[in-house]
């Protein structure tokens, strides 16, 4: 069947947890990434992304991003870095109650001979004065080497305390 979608992992947050880690890529096809209901237990956390190489986070100074951020109260900004040490996907995740939701497809994962890279479209709903945010873009994490997953984490002392993260293998 063309564009079904495969579960590869999946990894269900019920308590508080610094990471999740989602390994399984090991062809040339589109992956796709989905998080739904993540809770922080703590305000202005932020979430942060990062390749893995043989089920490791890779934690050198190679991603790059892209991202447009919309905002309810009206505040739209143009996100963009290079030689950071993660995605930031979610900058606004800054408030008690902010429940965040995205979807990332994956590109070149497994090739050696080119950089693995990400679009993005997340979300975050909270009440507040500005209520909502998403964000939309595009990240590269720019070292030519074969890459088997993707690593969430955040800011220091953080920690993920809800949320279902699933990596899906897009079948050709």
């Amino acid at each position: 069947m063309a564009g079904a979608l495969i579960e590869v992992a999946t990894n269900t947050v019920s308590s508080a947890v610094a990471s999740v880690t989602l390994t399984g890529i090991s062809t040339n096809d589109s992956y796709m990434v989905t998080y739904n209901n993540v809770t922080m237990n703590t305000s202005g956390s932020g979430i942060y992304i990062r390749t893995t190489t043989s089920g490791s986070a890779d934690s050198d100074s190679e991603y790059d991003r892209a991202f447009k951020m919309l905002r309810a109260d009206g505040g739209f900004s143009l996100l963009a870095t290079q030689g950071s040490t993660v995605w930031d996907v979610l900058p606004q995740y800054a408030a008690s109650g902010v429940t965040a939701n995205g979807v990332m497809n994956l590109f070149n994962f497994n090739d050696s001979n080119e950089y693995s890279s990400v679009l993005v479209d997340a979300s975050c709903f909270w009440s507040g004065s500005n209520g909502f945010t998403g964000t939309i873009g595009s990240a590269t994490h720019s070292v030519a080497e074969s890459n088997d997953g993707i690593h969430f984490v955040s800011d220091s002392g953080r920690t993920f305390t809800t949320g279902t993260f699933t990596l899906y293998k897009i079948q050709s």
